[in-house]
């Protein structure tokens, strides 16, 4: 059975289906066709239910809950992984709060936010920490950096591998929102999640999810196994920053989110709706037993 699936480039995503991708575990007859695009792309096409299998953002999935289910396997979930606000002014977090900054002409402004794109997970979490902030720009996340440094925008909302490398470019950190998150909750910061078209057979789901969960423990027991394929989608990144980059979002929930995951994204959409920033999802989330 061919089914396809969407998924990023960035090397967590590349680590975590390698196997999948390349047979090199027992896929159950399972083949698929990949679909490599950015988180907000991935977001897009859930929306339509374009694809089998995808990645997407938690904030997105709140909008793509009726056409699919939420697998136990593949999730990016983690402490000390959350977005970042950046930017080369300076500006504090209560400047933030107030809305008004200094810009570079020395005039007082609400700042432009370079954002990776409105359903992601990373502008849920600005809305919640600065619920004001809504001088917004969507852009592709690789691009955020640039477009602060060249005075586009104020502030960029960086996710992905910038974390490592906004500051070589002269970049300060404002607010880590997923320390936010953590000291707010106590709980994992749900970013992107593994999910299933509600339209398959729930045998097939379950067997997806089996076999997501077989190349996640592939993976991580056999690390360098899929370098070359990961580092082929790595946008010329070092192969320590590739590996940084992996380390800081496969973990134990990648394998499976178990009760502890599972607490984390049900309380993500409990604050998200009473806040007002998704709207009342009816289906159940996760993947039937």
């Amino acid at each position: 059975m061919k089914l396809t699936i969407g998924f990023s480039p960035c090397p967590n995503d590349t680590f975590i289906f390698d196997a999948l991708i390349h047979h090199k575990i027992d896929t159950e007859g399972l083949d698929f066709e990949v679909f490599y695009d950015d988180v907000e792309t991935l977001n897009q096409k859930a929306f339509r239910g374009q694809l089998d299998i995808t990645k997407l953002s938690y904030h997105a999935f709140a909008y793509a809950a009726d056409k699919y289910v939420l697998l136990d396997a593949g999730s990016a979930l983690g402490f000390g992984v959350g977005p970042l606000l950046i930017s080369d002014l300076e500006i504090s977090v209560s400047d933030l709060e107030k809305g008004q900054i200094i810009n570079r002409k020395s005039e007082i402004v609400d700042p432009l936010i370079a954002i990776p794109g409105k359903y992601t997970t990373a502008n849920f979490l600005l809305s919640l920490a600065f619920p004001d902030a809504t001088n917004k720009q969507e852009l592709v996340f690789s691009d955020i950096e640039n477009a602060v440094l060249e005075g586009r925008a104020d502030i960029g909302l960086i996710i992905h591998e910038n974390r490592f490398t906004y500051q070589d470019k002269g970049l300060k950190k404002i607010i880590d929102l997923g320390d936010y998150w953590e000291k707010r909750t106590g709980c994992a910061i749900p970013l992107g999640g593994i999910v299933a078209n509600r339209s398959l057979p729930l045998d097939i789901q379950h067997k997806i999810n089996r076999v997501i969960k077989r190349s996640v423990e592939f993976a991580f027991a056999n690390p360098k196994s899929g370098l070359e394929y990961i580092r082929s989608h790595a946008q010329e990144m070092s192969e320590e920053v590739m590996y940084k980059h992996i380390h800081l979002y496969v973990n134990k929930f990648s394998i499976d989110l178990g009760a502890e995951g599972k607490k984390a994204v049900k309380l993500l959409f409990d604050t998200a709706l009473e806040k007002g920033i998704i709207p009342n999802v009816s289906e159940s989330l996760f993947l039937n037993p």
